[in-house]
């Protein structure tokens, strides 16, 4: 199978080229940026770097005259934002079934923004041969935007389950470890801190603030302002890093506005931390409040809820429990070499329809 991945270029694009890999016979990549050496597969063919913003009215051309050059047997699109609206077009007419996966943002919060958007989302997903998604709520938003063909719901998954871990070994530390753009409300963290180090109880906790972004600057400073004496910004770190920084967490908290079923949370849950988030749908796909993790009703008092999770995982008893069905619960569902066979899985059902087209994009939308 020669299969075409368009995506933008982020790590889940290239950690999705990196793992699908194997299961094709080549692989080819357009994207909006250079891709890392370390994502390099043995079967990878063209690499194309193009522009996917709405303004740039060429790249359609652009994607057309490499699929035609390739004829690719399947094309997988990430995003049904610019990128799939790009592609769309490209694919417009031709018989190449096409998989459009969403990944949050897209089709959770774009199509808000003004009616053109929606339409466009809308357009995309109704014109893709299958749409996938890594959450029910995120499947049922995309049904609500337009008429699918095909719905699946799977993840991309985290590389591999870790050893199991030494819950007695575990110190007392938090880790945050999202990107610091407004979205992920990284500030909220950083003050509920301030909440936490006030309490003389707990006083042998410490908070880990990974990764980087627009908002590390503000960050920094409003640690300063709140006098925080036990945070430590570590910065955007690499994968082998991160790693170890879950190993030496108990507690992991993430309280975006928005999010998909998150690489980082079942990383967080394979390595035996506590999960800590915001009330979102996807979330309570993964974490039932109480059980294996605690669901924050209000942000303004993640003060509270985050003290309330630090004495629940200082129990090293009640943490060992609910690492066990977290790590299960990863186990049976968030493994990128299962899910990668099941993404293989859903090309060889496409391309077994193909000869219908009504199966495909090859009508005009």
């Amino acid at each position: 199978m020669k299969l075409l991945l368009i995506g933008s270029a982020s790590v889940h694009t290239f950690r999705y080229l990196a793992g699908i890999a194997p299961h094709v016979d080549e692989v080819h990549l357009i994207s909006s940026g250079p891709l890392p050496a370390r994502y390099h597969a043995a079967n990878l063919g063209r690499v194309l770097q193009v522009d996917f913003s709405l303004r740039a009215l060429r790249t359609a051309g652009k994607i057309a005259a490499l699929i035609d050059e390739l004829q690719p047997d399947m094309v997988h699109v990430h995003q049904a934002n610019s990128v799939a609206w790009h592609a769309r077009r490209a694919l417009q007419g031709r018989n190449i079934p096409w998989l459009l996966t969403t990944w949050g943002s897209d089709v959770l919060l774009l199509p808000q923004q003004n009616r053109l958007l929606k339409n466009m989302v809308a357009a995309n997903l109704a014109a893709a041969s299958a749409v996938s998604s890594d959450s029910l709520h995120m499947a049922a938003v995309c049904r609500q935007l337009a008429p699918l063909r095909r719905m699946h719901v799977l993840n991309f998954g985290m590389d591999a389950l870790p050893e199991q871990p030494d819950i007695a070994a575990k110190p007392l530390n938090v880790l945050s470890c999202r990107l610091h753009k407004p979205l992920y409300r990284i500030d909220a963290i950083v003050r509920a801190w301030a909440v936490v180090e006030a309490d003389p109880a707990l006083a042998g906790w410490s908070l880990t603030v990974a990764a980087s972004g627009s908002e590390t600057d503000a960050l920094l400073q409003l640690a300063r302002e709140l006098n925080l004496q036990r945070i430590q910004f570590s910065g955007f770190v690499t994968p082998d890093v991160l790693a170890g920084l879950y190993r030496d967490a108990r507690v992991f908290v993430s309280v975006p506005q928005s999010d998909a079923t998150s690489i980082s949370l079942l990383e967080a849950m394979g390595h035996g931390c506590l999960p800590l988030l915001s009330n979102l749908p996807a979330n309570l796909e993964w974490v039932l409040d109480g059980v294996n993790g605690a669901i924050v009703e209000d942000v303004g008092r993640l003060g509270e809820a985050m003290k309330a999770q630090l004495r629940h995982a200082a129990n090293d008893a009640q943490l060992a429990e609910a690492v066990a069905l977290n790590r299960r619960l990863v186990q049976e569902k968030g493994l990128q070499q299962t899910n990668m066979a099941r993404f293989a899985a859903i090309y060889h059902e496409l391309l077994a329809r193909r000869g219908d087209p009504a199966a495909h994009g090859s009508r005009k939308a």
